[in-house]
C-alpha cells in the first residue's frame, strides 16, 4: 500500500481510540528548569541561569502511555517508581493523563528516575539524572511479572519501552512476550542495547538507525530488502520497523515486504519524544486492525507533528488527521 487516504486514516484512528494498551517499561519524570542567562559565574566559567519557571512531565514509557491516551484509547502502565516525592509526581501525572496505574510497583530502595534539564533561551545547558539503572531485584521482577499476567488479559496490544533503567530484565520480557502470545495480542518493542537481542517472537521490533548499528556493530543497509529481511530474521520479529529520523521509516515483513515511508516533517524544532510517539501510534493502529505499513505511515505523520513543537507533547487523533489531510 503506497498511499493512505484521509478516509482510511480516520477509520483507523477512530478504531484506535477504542483499544486498550498495556505499556511495560521504564517510567520517569522529566523536569524542566527554564530561565535566562545574562552573565558568567565569577566562581567558574559557566553561565548563571536566572530561573523563571519549572515544570514536570511524564517521560520514558510514561510518554508512550501519554501518547496512547492522547489518541483517545485507554492505557495501563507497568513499571517502577520510588517511595519518594518524584514517585508521587509520577503517579499523579499518569492519573491526570488518564493512564491506569494499577501496574505500578513501588521500590523503596530505588529512587524514581528523574531527568532535570536546565534550559536558557530554549537551549539545554545541562541535564541532571537521578536514577538507579541497575536491574531490578528478584522480588520486584516477580511483582512486575504478576502485574503483566493480570493486566494483559484485558489488553488489545502490549508495548515494551526500554530505556535501560532496569525494568525490562529477561524475566519481565519473557512474561510480556508469553502474555501477548497467550492472549493473541500484537506486541511492539522499542529496544535499547542491554537486551537488544532478547525480544524474539515480538510482532514489531522498532529500533532507530543508531541503535541498530550499535547492536550489530556494523553499518546498516535500510534500502537493501535482502539485508533488512536477514536482519528481521536474526532479531526474531514479525516486522522490523526501522526509524531513520529525517529520512523516514523502513518497514520489513508483516506481509508488506520491504516498504519505505519517506519523512513528512515540514520543520524540526525538537526531536525529544518522537520515538515514543511513533511507538504509541504504531501499537494503537495495529491493535485497531491496521497493517504494519498503515501504522508506520500514520506514526510518521505523528512524529512530524511532534518534532515541530517545543518540548515533549502528546499528539492527538485530530492532529494526525489534519496533518494527513494537508499532505494529500
Amino acid at each position: 500500500m503506497a498511499e493512505l487516504t484521509g478516509a482510511r486514516a480516520a477509520q483507523l484512528l477512530d478504531a484506535a481510540s477504542q483499544i486498550r494498551a498495556l505499556v511495560v517499561g521504564d517510567l520517569m519524570v522529566d523536569r524542566y528548569v527554564s530561565g535566562s542567562v545574562e552573565r558568567v559565574s565569577p566562581e567558574a566559567p559557566v553561565p548563571v541561569v536566572k530561573v523563571e519557571s519549572e515544570r514536570s512531565a511524564i517521560g520514558g514509557a510514561g510518554n508512550v502511555a501519554a501518547n496512547v491516551a492522547a489518541l483517545g484509547a485507554f492505557c495501563t502502565a507497568v513499571g517502577c517508581l520510588g517511595d519518594d516525592a518524584a514517585g508521587i509526581t509520577l503517579r499523579a501525572g499518569l492519573e491526570k493523563l488518564g493512564v491506569g496505574t494499577e501496574g505500578l510497583v513501588i521500590t523503596p530502595t530505588r529512587p524514581t528516575t528523574v531527568k532535570t534539564r536546565v534550559m536558557a533561551q530554549h537551549q539545554q545547558i545541562v541535564r541532571f539524572d537521578y536514577e538507579d539503572d541497575s536491574d531490578v531485584d528478584d522480588t520486584v521482577e516477580a511483582e512486575l511479572r504478576a502485574k503483566i499476567v493480570s493486566l494483559a488479559a484485558s489488553a488489545d496490544v502490549l508495548i515494551m519501552e526500554d530505556y535501560n533503567k532496569g525494568v525490562l530484565v529477561p524475566g519481565v520480557i519473557e512474561a510480556a512476550l508469553a502474555a501477548s502470545s497467550r492472549h493473541g495480542l500484537p506486541s511492539i518493542v522499542d529496544p535499547k542495547r542491554r537486551n537488544f537481542f532478547g525480544f524474539g517472537g515480538v510482532t514489531v521490533f522498532k529500533p532507530n538507525a543508531k541503535e541498530l548499528e550499535d547492536a550489530l556493530g556494523d553499518f546498516i543497509c535500510p534500502d537493501d530488502a535482502d539485508w533488512m529481511e536477514a536482519t528481521r530474521v536474526r532479531l526474531g520479529c514479525e516486522v522490523l520497523l526501522l526509524t531513520l529520523g529525517e529520512r523516514g521509516v523502513v518497514v520489513q515483513g508483516g506481509g508488506g515486504g520491504h516498504f519505505r515511508v519517506p519523512a513528512v516533517a515540514r520543520s524540526v524544532y525538537d526531536v525529544s519524544g518522537a520515538g515514543d510517539t511513533v511507538t504509541a501510534v504504531v501499537a494503537s493502529v495495529l491493535a485497531a486492525g491496521g497493517s504494519a505499513v498503515e501504522a508506520a505511515i500514520l506514526a510518521n505523520h505523528a512524529a512530524a507533528i511532534g518534532i515541530g513543537r517545543s518540548g515533549v507533547t502528546p499528539v492527538t487523533r485530530a492532529d494526525i488527521l489534519d496533518h494527513v489531510t494537508q499532505s494529500i
